[in-house]
């Protein structure tokens, strides 16, 4: 993959440029303006230098839309050309403009339905950043939902996890002589810094472990319906096939509404199923 020796700033606006010109078809210098709180005059800087320097020819200008629109010839420089990435800008503006009314992102097109946050303390968070920056073992009070008690445990966290519905960070966890995942709303009190982690990434062999799931439309629709849920999924040859770690799997497959201990009722409902669950079998929780 080519470096690009760019500022941090000056790249996120090169792929808004890029993103804003390919989803919406129609650029103006109001969306630079919008977005990051910059001058037209450095917005019009920055789409003349990404044509110039990064994508000649990616954008030509359409006197009767007045902006910019993709060229003929447009190919993806910054960005991977996935609608998810429209999604993702849309996002952060609803986020901005929850907490700042009166600020005007112009993207008053669109909303989202989220889950609620869980409930994570700054305090929770940042010593758990600072031990996976500096390799530390960390002493936390862990409430799990197994049992209900508060019990203490001794980490050593490698990873913090994002999924679609919580946030939880990867560790070896010396109670249980494995590695685990530990849900940060479940954290209690505030984590305290140790010494120095004797297991690190390197070590954790689920997370380590290459995996691909492949997905196909649920085998109870009719052909028709299948067709709908492949296309919808963008399936090569009727399966989609999803890149992760042997950790990971369960989370993927909760993003996808995929039960591996129960069918929904309706095939029309449950959509996908897993096509390759024998591969999968010793990594799922049975």
């Amino acid at each position: 993959m080519k470096k690009w020796p760019i500022r941090w700033d000056l790249l996120f606006r090169y792929r808004v440029i890029e993103i804003i010109a390919l989803w919406e078809g129609r650029l103006t210098t109001n969306h630079l303006i919008q977005n990051f709180g910059i001058g037209r005059q450095q917005a019009s800087k920055d789409i003349n230098s990404y044509l110039s320097d990064i994508a000649p020819g990616n954008l030509v200008y359409d006197k009767y839309l007045k902006g910019y629109k993709p060229s003929e010839s447009f190919e993806p420089k910054l960005t991977t050309g996935h609608a998810d990435e429209y999604l993702h800008i849309l996002s952060r503006s609803e986020d901005m403009a929850a907490t700042f009314d009166s600020l005007d992102m112009g993207f008053d097109h669109t909303t989202s339905v989220r889950p609620i946050a869980r409930n994570i303390s700054p305090d929770i968070l940042r010593p758990l950043v600072q031990a996976i920056r500096e390799k530390k073992r960390v002493d936390i009070c862990y409430m799990s939902l197994k049992n209900g008690i508060e019990e203490e445990r001794i980490i050593s966290p490698h990873t913090l996890v994002c999924t679609p519905v919580r946030w939880h960070v990867r560790a070896y966890c010396e109670h249980s002589n494995g590695y685990r995942d530990f849900v940060l709303s479940r954290i209690r009190g505030v984590p305290d810094l140790n010494d120095k982690a004797q297991y690190s990434k390197s070590e954790d062999v689920l997370w380590n472990t290459a995996i691909n799931i492949e997905l196909k439309a649920d085998s109870r629709l009719k052909d028709e319906k299948k067709k709908v849920i492949e296309y919808d999924f963008a399936m090569n040859n009727g399966l989609l096939t999803i890149e992760t770690n042997a950790s990971l799997i369960q989370y993927v497959l909760d993003a996808y509404n995929i039960n591996i201990y129960t069918q929904n009722a309706v095939p029309e409902g449950q959509q996908l199923e897993i096509n390759n669950r024998q591969e999968l079998k010793p990594y799922l929780p049975y």
